[in-house]
């Protein structure tokens, strides 16, 4: 019985548009990780940069991919999700095919006498841009698409379909890596953005929306920004945050490069590092869910943080290709804690009346972290690695993770002490 109207509240508690938008956003996710576990090995090994070099780019294409959809938000809105979904794909596939293009041997001659770095950060920026209209438009299209009694289900559909496509990218890339050439994973990224430029097109039906709510200009935006930037609470919360992230990232910076230099340089990291990470949040987020919903949120954050922590203990303990799974694991069980609760910590936090112009600058953390971890973590291994201690990388990874934990545990104190006051 209970099964039957679970059914039926997925058949009719959606209007048809619900699953087309997220069907786009599971390929859209699918290009977005399948390139991005893969960029730094492509950088260096491929295309000679430093793991420096390589970090700088990967940390701004990550954070512009983040920090650009707060302005791409206000224009998809502007446009309508279907023109915005059209923008967005026909750049991601441009973007992408432009980035696998440098490492072609067919377009040797093209860029030859150019100087890459430069014509990569181009390319990357104009491909982060197209990206930027993704999330709003897709959140968008849920909360429009969704009745009131579905809405929560609707965002937990698109949460799982999310990391469904972080899981199976990866997994794609490996076997692309592996029998064409890392520079053609590029090219299935681009291909699976035009294919979704072809799905919104003929089956993208836009639904406009019951609220009388104004849409914002990009001037109410940016000064939407200095109230934000303004709220000392907020940002010191954001920037603890951003360490966390910076932890995080580096399972797509530095894990990759040291499964490939110290322990198998034919190491299948791309299935390593996705099906241990997404895979392990596809399988145990409810559980975890269930077991926290009762901790206070602020306590959840710090659990989950220190949990997430140990992860680098246990791969710096002894690095191996187990253990770097186990750690991975380890990681994404102190992410599923406290993930959700940051959200709801958000809405606590916002002042009356600001609790969607907060929410909006949730991703602020993800984006600081992939801007500062990016070519962090790069320097970080390239040095490590140079003066013959790669190990050491882990225990200073160990020691941000504790430091993020202590940072909020401290937070939660103050803040404990100015409610009780009040």
């Amino acid at each position: 019985m209970a099964l039957t109207k679970g059914l039926e509240k997925l058949k009719t508690g959606f209007h048809p548009t619900f699953w087309v938008a997220n069907g786009m956003e599971l390929f859209e996710r699918l290009a977005l990780y399948g390139q991005q576990i893969i960029m730094g090995i492509y950088f260096r090994n491929k295309l000679g940069f430093s793991e420096t070099e390589a970090g700088g780019l990967s940390g701004l294409f990550g954070g512009l991919i983040y920090l650009l959809p707060i302005l791409g938000g206000t224009l998809a809105d502007k446009f309508g999700f279907r023109r915005a979904f059209m923008i967005a794909f026909s750049m991601l596939a441009v973007g992408y095919f432009l980035i696998g293009s440098v490492g072609m041997t067919i377009f040797s001659g093209i860029y030859g006498g150019l100087p890459l770095y430069p014509v990569l950060i181009v390319f990357l920026v104009f491909t982060a841009i197209g990206g930027s209209f993704i999330k709003p438009s897709v959140l968008g299209t849920i909360a429009v698409t969704s009745s009131k009694e579905t809405k929560s289900l609707g965002y937990a559909i698109y949460y799982w379909l999310v990391n469904i496509g972080a899981a199976i990218g990866p997994t794609i890339a490996y076997f692309v890596r592996d029998s064409i050439g890392i520079e053609y994973v590029y090219l299935v990224s681009a291909i699976s953005c035009a294919a979704m430029l072809v799905v919104n097109f003929f089956f993208y039906k836009e639904v406009k929306s019951a609220s009388t709510e104004v849409v914002e200009t990009l001037g109410t935006k940016m000064k939407n920004l200095v109230i934000v930037l303004g709220n000392v609470k907020f940002m010191i919360f954001l920037l603890i945050f951003s360490l966390f992230w910076i932890m995080f990232w580096q399972e797509f910076v530095i894990i990759p490069y040291y499964l490939v230099d110290f322990v198998d340089k034919d190491a299948p990291f791309e299935l390593i590092q996705s099906w241990s990470g997404a895979g392990a949040i596809i399988v145990l987020q409810l559980v975890v869910n269930r077991l926290t919903k009762n901790i206070p949120t602020r306590t959840a954050i710090v659990m989950g943080f220190g949990v997430s922590s140990f992860c680098w203990l246990i791969i710096g303990l002894s690095p191996s290709i187990p253990t770097i799974a186990a750690g991975i694991v380890v990681f994404a069980i102190g992410e599923m804690a406290q993930a959700p609760r940051y959200y709801e910590y958000i809405s606590e936090l916002a002042p009356p009346g600001q609790q969607g112009l907060f929410q909006g600058y949730a991703f602020l953390p993800i984006a600081i972290a992939w801007f500062v971890g990016g070519p962090f973590g790069g320097w970080m291994y390239e040095n490590a690695k140079r003066t013959g201690e790669p190990g050491i990388i882990w225990f200073v990874l160990f020691g941000i993770g504790i430091l993020a934990t202590v940072l909020m545990a401290i937070y939660n104190k103050v803040v404990a002490v100015q409610e009780a006051r009040k």
